[in-house]
């Protein structure tokens, strides 16, 4: 297993390979079969470290947890329920979650496992799927719910700028079958979940979004949160942690007016 991350150096995004506590910096990026590393090290001790992808868009599935279906009132669709999140909604550990304060009163923090697609994927069967990952991140599915439940679509309740945390690595390889995927609330457990319970799994949803749109690489998919959605507010900290992945930490604020 690899762990990529993308980080600041020398006032330029850079992509590197975690090896202990340093960085092998590669050249060009992951994303590219013919990376190679540098020969240069940082060490990963203060380095400033960026969102791990800014994808040209993020594909997102609700309900794909039967507990959180539940929670929310509803039932497991009968087909994976899709819906989009801007790529200007991204932000990398350690950057502020801005809550609109002036629009909404009840922002939920959304734990999840999401897939980086490394290669095209349009039509794809499930194993077709599997083998264009790249490899896994965690997000932060960041909703503001009275939104979405007052516009009964989804895209402005969770297309704020700010509104998913990316990080804090790519890592490659993992066994998605049963991965650990908890949120705490200022170090209180709010969630924790596992993907044994995923409806559909990542490969088959995977296939089942090529069917509509074509992944591309760079491309984000989030797999779905667990039960135990619940509030943030400002002044708060949020931890999305994914086993084998890292931890995702991002401060609460209220956005600017």
């Amino acid at each position: 297993m690899s762990r990529f991350v993308r980080f600041a150096h020398q006032g330029q995004p850079r992509y590197g390979v975690v090896e202990d506590a340093r960085i092998a910096v590669i050249d060009p990026h992951p994303f590219t079969p013919r990376w190679e590393r540098t020969g240069e090290h940082v060490e990963l001790a203060g380095l400033r470290l960026l969102a791990p992808v800014i994808p040209t868009k993020v594909v997102c599935v609700g309900k794909n947890y039967a507990d959180h279906a539940a929670e929310m009132g509803g039932e497991v669709p009968a087909e994976p329920l899709l819906f989009l999140k801007p790529s200007s909604a991204v932000i990398g550990p350690g950057e502020a979650i801005q809550v609109p304060t002036d629009l909404s009163d009840e922002v939920h923090h959304e734990a999840e496992l999401a897939v980086v697609i490394g290669r095209t994927l349009q039509r794809a069967t499930p194993d077709e799927a599997a083998d264009a990952i790249l490899g896994y991140t965690a997000a932060n599915d960041v909703t503001a719910r009275d939104l979405q439940r007052r516009d009964g679509q989804w895209t402005r309740a969770k297309g704020f700028d700010t509104f998913l945390p990316l990080g804090p690595s790519i890592a490659t390889d993992l066994d998605t079958t049963d991965l650990r995927v908890v949120c705490r609330v200022d170090g209180v457990v709010r969630q924790d979940g596992t993907t044994k319970d995923l409806v559909v799994d990542v490969a088959h949803l995977l296939a089942h979004v090529s069917q509509v749109m074509t992944l591309l690489p760079t491309d984000v998919v989030l797999t779905g949160t667990p039960a135990g959605v619940g509030p943030i507010t400002p002044g708060a900290v949020v931890e999305v942690e994914v086993e084998g992945v890292g931890s995702l930490v991002n401060p609460v604020v209220a956005r600017p007016a």
